[in-house]
């Protein structure tokens, strides 16, 4: 057997291959066997380049089609794929080229002055370029082969350990790690989901994410490519396109923040979501605050789903329960998570402790990190996703935060994800995130950012949630506050703000 992901895909699609695959906001659709045969023309340049299976290459592009057209050449070539976000700084970047020490870069024409350097002083053998455009020398040659008709139609034949995929993610204490997944974890990840979220032949995806980041890769277009859907592919989110869109599609990925560019428009409502079968929200924790404030405008409940980089999607919200407020979902088919204390030790009675998944999509190790592999990877291929959280009887995961989110104020653990809850479900408040900022006597203190209606004050909080919670899991100050950082895939910056408010004084 062939487990490469693509040819897996490919053969799912043999009876589809004129449906259209990717169509773009001006009108303009590309078959599954136009995208085909594109990427067998483009991994026809990458072996005239000398590329063999193994081989790593970086990607560093703009969102497009011809984007998602490399990433299938690499999978059918046998290349291990590496995604970077096109807004990584020149140090990191070059970090990133020394680490990976792939065969090729691949960057827009535009930026050849900057990275050409770069990849020099990286000791990387090839580059070439790609634009959104169609631009670049990867997409002349590649429009080459096409044209004399030398595409080679192979697909590689990989074992199914072989890495397919290298996604740098970024460590709490260390520099950012490459976690490596094979062409085995991508396509059981695909299987789980393509069940888990009841894919028929009419559905249509919009894809407005990012493609550097596992949600945009691998969630948004794995399943709908396995079900031969046509994906609706935004440049990015804009909020008069996706409306306009929108009666298009029965299925929508997004994030927190694309649903709250939504509701911020007074003219969004029932309407506009008149075709859609399925939200999907991750990337980062849903606010209650838009879940009900999506469904009350809307009709529509927000389906919450959990993944990390190292496992792709852990857990999801079953479509034939309502969502529960709070809660990432159950885990999917084949997906075992472990909750264990500070002693690694199995916790059973429903209370909050650390996060671990094993499965079939759970990554193989970091790349040349054995020493963080054997941390974060047991021998018992239980893998620690550095999240806190809880399993409720119901079978439901609760994510309480980030292992380094965790508040010890006096002799107490406060996990933020309590206190936003509680908050959260107020109907005055949008959006909040807890952290713990310094405190002449307890170590630390609860501080509060929160988002809230117009006219809302920090005593109304406190009154409100006053008897909800433990006198010591209390905020002691609110930063009223729609004003937050964010990551580029919409997750509030916590590090930044504790970083912006380190020098806050608390009055005892």
């Amino acid at each position: 057997m062939n487990h490469n992901l693509y040819a897996q895909l490919f053969e799912l699609n043999q009876e589809r291959l004129d449906n259209k695959f990717l169509t773009i906001p001006d009108g303009q659709s590309f078959t599954y066997r136009e995208i085909d045969q594109r990427s067998a023309a483009m991994a026809t340049v990458l072996a005239q380049i000398g590329l063999n299976p193994g081989d790593r290459i970086v990607v560093l592009v703009e969102k497009s089609v011809d984007a998602v057209t490399l990433y299938l050449a690499c999978l059918r070539s046998g290349l291990v794929y590496i995604p970077l976000n096109p807004a990584y700084s020149g140090e990191e970047i070059g970090y990133f080229l020394g680490d990976a020490d792939p065969a090729l870069f691949v960057f827009p024409p535009d930026q050849s002055e900057q990275f050409r350097p770069m990849a020099e002083i990286a000791g990387v053998a090839n580059v070439v370029t790609l634009g959104a455009d169609g631009s670049g020398s990867l997409a002349e040659a590649t429009n080459k082969v096409l044209a004399e008709g030398a595409q080679q139609q192979i697909f590689h034949k990989n074992a199914s350990a072989d890495i397919a995929v290298m996604l740098y993610t970024q460590g709490t204490t260390s520099r950012a790690k490459a976690a490596m997944l094979s062409h085995h974890n991508l396509a059981t990840n695909t299987a789980s989901l393509y069940e888990a979220w009841n894919f028929g032949p009419n559905d249509v995806v919009l894809h407005a994410l990012y493609f550097f980041h596992m949600h945009g890769l691998f969630v948004a277009l794995h399943p709908a490519m396995a079900n031969g859907s046509e994906i609706l592919f935004m440049p990015k989110f804009d909020i008069e396109q996706v409306r306009a869109h929108l009666e298009k599609v029965t299925v929508v990925m997004g994030v927190p923040a694309q649903y709250q560019e939504l509701l911020n428009d007074p003219d969004f409502g029932p309407l506009d979501c008149s075709t859609i079968r399925l939200f999907l929200s991750g990337s980062a924790p849903l606010p209650q605050g838009i879940f009900r404030e999506f469904a009350s405008r809307t009709g529509h409940r927000i389906h919450e789903r959990y993944g990390v980089s190292e496992c792709g999607v852990v857990a999801t919200n079953p479509l034939n329960e309502e969502p529960v407020p709070g809660s990432v979902g159950r885990p999917l088919p084949g997906v075992e998570v472990l909750i264990t204390d500070d002693n690694k030790q199995p916790i059973t009675d429903g209370s909050i402790g650390q996060i671990s998944v094993r499965g079939p999509s759970v990554f193989s190790g970091y790349w040349q990190q054995a020493d963080l592999t054997d941390e974060f990877l047991n021998a018992d291929g239980f893998f620690n996703t550095g999240d806190r959280g809880s399993l409720n009887e119901a079978g439901h995961l609760i994510l309480v935060g980030r292992e380094g989110d965790r508040i010890v104020s006096g002799d107490n653990d406060v996990y933020p994800k309590e206190v936003e809850l509680i908050l959260n479900e107020l109907d005055q408040v949008i959006e909040v995130a807890v952290l713990g900022l310094p405190h002449p006597d307890l170590g630390e203190a609860v501080a509060a950012f929160v988002n809230v209606e117009p006219g809302v004050t920090e005593n109304d909080l406190e009154v409100a949630i006053a008897h909800r919670l433990d006198a010591y899991k209390l905020p002691r100050i609110y930063f009223l506050t729609a004003d937050m950082p964010r990551s580029p895939i919409g997750k509030i910056q916590k590090t930044m703000l504790r970083e912006e408010f380190s020098n806050y004084f608390f009055e005892n």
